[in-house]
C-alpha cells in the first residue's frame, strides 16, 4: 500500500483541494512504467519525440522547449478527468500556502469552464465578495487581457499580486445584456474556516467554510465557546453549516467527523487494486456528548464536506437537511516531482462513506429537502450541475445525479433550510425518517 498523507479536491480545481501528498519518487514511477510499457506504447513514446523534435527544428519561431513539454504534460493530464492536473513549481507552492490558510489574492474559489475561469463561490469577508462577484460568474478579462487561452494557473496568478494593488475584472454573468467590470484591490486573504454564533440562547450554530489545517482546532474552540454560552441542561443541539463548502483536506475532515462522533469508520479510500484500500475512523471522541446535531448541505457541498455529512448520517449522528450536494467523490494524490518541478495531482481512489456508499456523480441526499426562495434575478445561476455534469468526470456507481440547488439567502430569516434545523431541534416540526431530537443519537 502507498504510504500518504491525503487531501480531497473539492469544485474549485486548483484553489481548494482534497488531495494525497507523497515523496518524489520520479525514478520509481519511471521504471515501473516501463516495465509495463506495451510495445505499442513505446511506438507512440517514439511518436512524440519525433513531433517534439518537428517543432524544435521547423516551428516559424524557435519555441521555449520548457513550455513544450509543460504543454504536452498538461493535455495528457487533462484527458484523465476534471480533478487530475499537473502543478509548475509556483502552482505547486501557491497550493501550498492555500492548504496552510493564509495566502494573497482576491478571496475567490475558481475553475475553468469552456476557456473561461468559472466562479465556484467568494469566500466570506474578502474583496470578492465585498465587490460582489456571485457564484457562476464567468471572467473573461484580467486587467484587459483575455482569459481564454490562458491555463487555469496562469489565470489565477494574473488576479494575485502584492497587497494595495488594483485588479480589474471583465464578467460575463447570467441574465445581465452587457459584461460587468469590477475592480478589487487586493488584500492578504486569510482563510476563516469556522464562524459561530449562539441562536435564540439555546442552539450552536457552526459554519465551516472550508476544510484546511486550521479547522479542527477552530472548530473545538466554536465548541468550546458555545458551551460556556449555554449550560448543558438548556443546549437544544448544533447545527453544522457545511453549504457551498468546496473541500479541502481529507485528516480535517476525519477529524471534524471525530468531533461528533465517539467511534466508528468515518470514510474508506479505494484505489485500483484491493491493496489500496484505507479506512479512516472517529478519534477523540464525541465532543457535544451526544447532543442532537443537524447538518446543512445543498449543491456547493462537495469532497471533505460530502465525507462529513455521509459519515455523520451513516452512524445517524445527523439529520441532514437541504439539497443534494455536489457529488465529487474521487481522492487525488498529490506527487511531487522533484526540486522546481513542482507537482502532480492525480486521481488515484474513489471514497466511500461508512456504509459502502460511492458519493462520485450522484452526492449526498439530504434527510429533508429545503428549497431556498430564490430572487428572479439569480435563478438562472442559484443550481450547481454537480460532479456528473463536468466532461471526463468518473462514472458513477448506479445511475448519476445533476443538479441541486446552492443559493443561500444572505439574512438568516429568509434561510428556509435554516429555519427548518432550528425548528427541529426546537421539536417545533417532526420526521418520521430522521433521529430523535430529544435523546441522544448512538452511534
Amino acid at each position: 500500500m502507498r504510504k500518504n498523507s491525503i487531501f480531497l479536491l473539492g469544485t474549485a480545481a486548483g484553489i481548494c483541494l482534497t488531495l494525497l501528498v507523497t515523496g518524489p519518487q520520479g525514478a520509481q514511477w519511471v521504471a515501473a512504467a516501463k516495465a509495463a510499457a506495451s510495445a505499442d506504447t513505446y511506438s507512440q513514446l517514439n511518436l512524440f519525440g519525433e513531433v517534439f523534435e518537428r517543432i524544435k527544428t521547423d516551428y516559424v519561431e524557435k519555441p521555449d522547449d520548457a513550455k513544450l513539454v509543460e504543454g504536452a504534460i498538461n493535455g495528457m493530464i487533462t484527458s484523465l478527468d476534471p480533478h487530475s492536473r499537473y502543478m509548475n513549481d509556483s502552482a505547486w507552492r501557491e497550493m501550498q500556502e492555500t492548504t496552510h490558510g493564509e495566502f494573497g489574492g482576491l478571496g475567490i474559489e475558481v475553475t475553468m469552464e469552456d476557456g473561461l475561469i468559472k466562479v465556484v463561490a467568494p469566500m466570506d469577508d474578502t474583496p470578492a465578495a465585498r465587490a460582489g462577484i456571485l457564484s457562476g460568474d464567468l471572467v473573461t478579462q484580467i486587467d484587459d487581457e483575455a482569459v481564454q487561452g490562458l491555463t487555469l494557473e496562469q489565470a489565477v496568478n494574473k488576479m494575485k499580486g502584492p497587497i494595495n494593488t488594483k485588479t480589474r475584472l471583465s464578467i460575463i454573468r447570467k441574465g445581465k445584456d452587457a459584461p460587468i467590470e469590477v475592480s478589487i484591490v487586493r488584500e492578504i486573504i486569510r482563510v476563516r474556516p469556522v464562524s459561530y454564533h449562539v441562536d435564540g440562547g439555546n442552539i450552536g450554530y457552526i459554519r465551516i467554510s472550508s476544510f484546511n489545517e486550521q479547522t479542527t482546532d477552530e472548530l473545538k474552540k466554536a465548541i468550546g465557546d458555545i458551551s460556556k454560552q449555554v449550560p448543558p441542561a438548556s443546549l437544544a443541539g448544533y447545527v453544522v453549516d457545511l453549504r457551498n463548502n468546496p473541500g479541502g483536506l481529507l485528516d480535517q475532515a476525519v477529524s471534524v467527523s471525530s468531533a461528533f462522533m465517539a467511534r466508528g469508520e468515518v470514510v474508506s479510500t479505494r484505489g485500483r487494486t484491493p491493496e489500496e484500500t484505507q479506512r479512516f475512523t472517529a478519534r477523540g471522541g464525541d465532543l457535544i456528548k451526544g447532543k442532537p446535531l443537524v447538518v446543512l448541505i445543498n449543491g456547493g457541498s462537495a469532497s471533505a464536506s460530502e465525507i462529513v455529512a455521509g459519515a455523520l448520517h451513516d452512524h445517524k449522528r445527523a439529520t441532514l437537511i437541504g439539497t443534494r450536494s455536489f457529488g465529487k467523490g474521487s481522492v487525488q494524490t498529490i506527487i511531487p516531482l522533484g526540486t522546481g518541478n513542482g507537482a502532480l495531482a492525480l486521481t488515484t481512489a474513489r471514497y466511500f462513506t461508512p456504509s459502502g456508499r460511492s458519493i462520485q456523480a450522484k452526492g449526498v441526499a439530504p434527510d429533508i429537502e429545503v428549497l431556498q426562495d430564490v430572487p428572479d434575478e439569480l435563478k438562472t445561476r442559484s443550481e450547481i450541475k454537480g460532479e456528473a455534469s463536468m466532461r471526463g468526470h468518473l462514472s458513477a456507481e448506479g445511475a448519476e445525479q445533476t443538479g441541486s440547488q446552492s443559493y443561500v439567502p444572505p439574512a438568516e430569516k429568509d434561510d428556509k433550510a435554516l429555519g427548518a434545523a432550528y425548528n427541529l431541534l426546537r421539536g417545533v416540526t417532526v420526521n418520521a425518517g430522521v433521529p430523535s431530537t430529544k435523546t441522544a443519537v448512538p452511534n
